[in-house]
């Protein structure tokens, strides 16, 4: 009885490694892409993250230096933090200033507020002010700035684009900053 014998081209085939790293890039290429566009992704929406506390920051310290303030002045305030935003939209941008004051070790109370693209109204629960920062009658402006960042990967994977960032500073030359108008 004669064994099965292999063909001479079916064993050349097994020999031969000219398309090796063909198939090998074939393997890698689609992980080395998604995992550049995911860090490309990484990068810009942590550029906007940093992006939206700068809008904070900036804006409760163009308030603070200031002796009195109107609505007028925190609209031009608020138009800073769009060009802040850049090169990202600006168009879900939203923030808020308020003056909140001590009054005494467990209460305080919200002297006046003003928002853009989002409600005036900031309550003393939101404005989350830490108990050690503030004596018995001083104030601090709170600056708080919300972005919802738009992927264009977030249809292929969704995750949490919507970002908020506050600030707090005392009042640099007043005790307490008037708002006419607010």
């Amino acid at each position: 009885m004669t064994g099965f014998r292999i063909p001479s081209f079916v064993r050349s085939y097994g020999r031969d490694t000219r398309g090796i790293a063909a198939v090998e890039f074939a393997f890698l290429a689609p992980i080395l892409i998604l995992f550049y566009f995911s860090m490309v992704e990484f990068c810009q929406g942590y550029m906007a993250l940093k992006r939206t506390g700068h809008v904070a920051a900036m804006v409760a310290d163009l308030v603070s230096q200031s002796d009195s303030t109107s609505k007028t002045d925190l609209t031009d305030v608020f138009a800073i933090g769009d060009l802040i935003m850049a090169p990202f939209a600006s168009s879900s941008l939203t923030q808020r200033v308020s003056s909140v004051t001590r009054v005494n070790a467990t209460t305080y109370k919200v002297d006046w507020s003003v928002g853009k693209g989002i409600s005036s109204k900031l309550t003393v629960a939101q404005a989350k002010v830490p108990s050690d920062m503030l004596a018995n009658g001083e104030s601090v402006i709170v600056a708080e700035a919300f972005y919802d960042y738009k992927s264009p990967f977030d249809r292929v994977a969704p995750y949490v684009t919507k970002f908020s960032r506050m600030a707090y500073l005392r009042p640099r030359t007043v005790e307490l900053i008037p708002c006419s108008g607010c």
